[in-house]
C-alpha cells in the first residue's frame, strides 16, 4: 500500500524534526471544551521535538471511522513517517497537565515499551480501566501513584514503541477501508452464532485495546522485538497511576 507522508513537516537545516513522537486522535467528530483545555494545557518537556520557541508535534487525527480501524490507520501513518513513538490520546479522555512530561520520561529510557495512564469506565460506579486476566473484574491491589504491571490496558491515553508496533504492522494482514488499504494491528472481535446442538445462540463480543494486548502476548511480540526483560514478565504493560485522567462524555460529566 502507498501511506499517505505527513503534510505539516517542519524543515531545520535540511532534516525533518518531527519523527520522535506521533500523537494519535481518533475522532468522532465532537470533542468538549474541558478537553481541548487538558489536551493543549499540557506542559511541554524541554527540547521535546521543538524548534525556535515554538513547539511542534504532529497530531494525526483519523475522522469517523471505527476505533479499530483508526488506530490501524494511526499505525500505518507513524510507520510511513518512521516516528519512534505512538502516543494515543482518545477524543474523551482528559489527561492531567504532566502527562507529556511523565511520557517523555519513559521515552528517554526506552526499556518500557507500552506504558498508560489510568482512567474509569463511564458508569455508575465509575470502575478503573486496569486488569490482571479477564473475566475477573478489575485489578484492586494498587493505589494512585502506584506504577502497576497489567496484561490488559485501555488505549485511551497510551504510549507505545514503534519498536513494537512496526514489525507487528508489517506481519499483520491487509485489509480496505474505504479507498485505503491497511494492515489489521487492532481488531474489535466479535461473532454470533446458532449452536444447532446445544440449541441457543451465542455471540461475543471484545474491545480492540484488549484483543491486542492479548495478542502481543500470545504471538510474543515484545521477545521478538528485543523487549526482552519486560517479555519475561507475567503482566508486562505498565500503568503508571500517577496519570490521573479523567472520562467525559458528551453531556460534561467526567468518569
Amino acid at each position: 500500500m502507498k501511506l499517505r507522508k505527513r503534510n505539516n513537516e517542519l524543515q531545520f537545516s535540511g532534516s525533518a524534526i518531527q519523527n520522535r513522537i506521533c500523537i494519535a486522535i481518533p475522532l468522532t467528530g465532537l470533542v468538549r471544551v474541558e478537553w481541548m483545555m487538558a489536551r493543549y494545557g499540557q506542559v511541554i518537556p524541554v527540547n521535546w521535538s521543538a524548534g525556535e520557541l515554538t513547539q511542534f508535534f504532529d497530531t494525526f487525527s483519523p475522522l469517523s471511522y471505527a476505533v479499530d480501524d483508526a488506530r490501524n490507520i494511526a499505525v500505518g501513518h507513524a510507520v510511513a513517517n518512521d516516528f519512534e513513538w505512538l502516543l494515543f490520546i482518545d477524543h474523551d479522555v482528559i489527561l492531567p497537565n504532566d502527562t507529556f512530561l511523565k511520557m517523555n520520561e519513559y521515552m528517554s529510557k526506552g526499556d518500557i515499551p507500552v506504558v498508560a495512564g489510568i482512567y474509569n469506565a463511564k458508569g455508575n460506579p465509575a470502575e478503573p480501566l486496569i486488569f490482571r486476566g479477564y473475566g475477573n473484574s478489575w485489578y484492586r491491589k494498587w493505589k494512585y501513584g502506584d506504577k502497576v504491571w497489567v496484561d490488559g490496558i485501555p488505549m485511551g491515553c497510551t504510549l507505545i514503541s514503534m519498536k513494537l508496533l512496526k514489525p507487528m504492522w508489517e506481519e499483520s494482514e491487509s485489509y480496505k477501508i474505504r479507498d485505503s488499504v491497511v494492515k489489521r494491528v487492532f481488531y474489535t472481535p466479535r461473532s454470533a452464532h446458532f449452536d444447532m446442538e446445544m440449541g441457543k445462540f451465542t455471540a461475543f463480543g471484545g474491545t480492540e485495546d484488549l484483543w491486542w494486548c492479548a495478542r502481543v502476548i500470545k504471538e510474543k511480540w515484545l521477545q521478538k522485538t528485543g523487549f526482552k526483560k519486560v517479555s519475561k514478565l507475567r503482566y508486562p504493560f505498565l500503568m503508571d497511576t500517577s496519570i490521573k485522567c479523567g472520562h467525559i462524555d458528551n453531556n460534561g460529566r467526567i468518569f
